[in-house]
């Protein structure tokens, strides 16, 4: 089975973006975290953990819609 270019590179746009989005909510999990009063180490585990988790959903989602569509 062959990929077109416009394909691959959609798949790459989309793959950006759910990064770029993941690494934004990471951001906005570690302020809130340090405004709240925790520790920087804290304010990390939290930021990393909601990037991870969320890399992991878009990442799926992003999969699922690839295989719907070819």
């Amino acid at each position: 089975m062959t990929t077109s270019p416009t394909n691959l590179a959609l798949l790459t746009l989309a793959l950006l973006v759910s990064f770029l989005l993941a690494l934004l909510v990471a951001v906005i999990a570690g302020l809130l975290a340090r405004w709240d009063g925790a520790t920087p180490p804290a304010t990390l585990l939290r930021a990393g953990i909601a990037f991870g988790g969320t890399l992991t959903l878009l990442t799926a989602m992003v999969a699922l819609v690839a295989g719907i569509v070819t």
